[in-house]
């Protein structure tokens, strides 16, 4: 079973104060005036502050979507963060974006969904199940991410890609009668890329008490080329078996929101799946690569830039560590 009636109640986003811009990481990075931008396409990403943790900034981003829900957190019977990174190990981000939200007594259940860049996607296609059973009724989604601390400086081509911030997502039943609906999703993991994206220590494999044959285990690593080959041969056939289980072909999408990773990978997904510019959505200038949290703020900035109408079809698709794909079909 696929087709699910469920419907996008609200959505939020919070940037952090700290503007940086593509200049000075030119200077931090020691490259060229104008290699950063012509790398990136990214103009200026937001870094944290001190203060902006990342449970601080999902709490601001779910306020926001509650609020264009036109509920309280009352009205919330689940809370989970589908972030790539993590506040800390133990608890999971959600517990403390629930005491960042003043929530900390509610006994509203809260976990994390990880599935690095595709978190959101991964949230959405899970707990829509749960709401379409019944077992929820609202559920709060919130996608926060810090990328700038655990960016590696001498992978200048990475770590010029990354901003942070957060965006959240209210989803609960729709009517017989609407037209919202989640008509398809699809995930694909191709382990063969798994070392392509990753951040090898921090969990139990590599401890800090002991010797790690690592250098920066604690810092992001990325093969760019070996994720755009993989990608780029598994990415059509992909999307074909998505839009073909869905019945709709690409032109017909009002907007297509992609995971928002590199001008790369983005010039990707526009060429090989046909894709028009007025049907994307690219909030890279102004973001950076914000990991998890792009696709759900692509959504609400095609929402706010009003791009997107109820019953308009739309399409999230995208690429994360692991290899994965991912992609669904809804109808705002």
């Amino acid at each position: 079973m696929q087709d699910r009636k469920i419907k996008i109640l609200g959505t939020g986003k919070y940037l952090p104060s700290r503007i940086v811009t593509d200049e000075e990481l030119d200077q931090r990075l020691g490259v060229q005036p104008g290699w950063v931008h012509k790398m990136t396409d990214v103009g200026f990403r937001h870094y944290a502050t001190d203060e902006e943790t990342a449970s601080f900034m999902g709490a601001r981003a779910a306020e926001t979507a509650l609020k264009s829900a036109g509920l309280r957190f009352e009205d919330i019977d689940c809370l989970v963060c589908t972030s790539g990174t993590k506040e800390q190990p133990l608890p999971s981000t959600a517990v403390w974006i629930q005491r960042a939200m003043g929530q900390d007594m509610s006994g509203v259940p809260a976990f994390d969904i990880d599935a690095t860049c595709l978190s959101f996607l991964a949230g959405l296609d899970v707990m829509s199940y749960m709401v379409h059973a019944g077992r929820y009724r609202n559920v709060l989604l919130v996608a926060t991410e810090i990328a700038s601390v655990g960016l590696n400086w001498k992978d200048k081509e990475s770590a010029a890609l990354f901003g942070d911030g957060a965006a959240a997502v209210v989803i609960g039943p729709a009517g017989e009668q609407e037209a919202a609906r989640i008509r398809q999703a699809s995930l694909r993991t191709y382990s063969k890329g798994a070392h392509y994206s990753e951040i090898p220590g921090g969990g139990t494999k590599y401890h800090p008490n002991q010797p790690i044959p690592v250098e920066d285990p604690f810092k992001f690593h990325m093969d760019g080329q070996g994720i755009f080959r993989l990608a780029s041969k598994l990415l059509p056939g992909f999307v074909d078996e998505l839009l073909g289980g869905s019945h709709i072909n690409m032109k017909e999408f009002k907007v297509v929101i992609p995971h928002q990773g590199s001008a790369m990978a983005m010039r990707l997904l526009q060429k090989k799946l046909g894709i028009a510019p007025a049907q994307f959505m690219n909030i890279t200038p102004g973001h950076g690569n914000t990991i998890a949290a792009s696709i759900p703020m692509g959504l609400h900035e095609a929402i706010q830039q009003q791009r997107l109408h109820r019953g308009d079809p739309l399409l999230l698709i995208g690429t994360a560590a692991g290899l994965t794909l991912g992609g669904m079909v809804l109808d705002y």
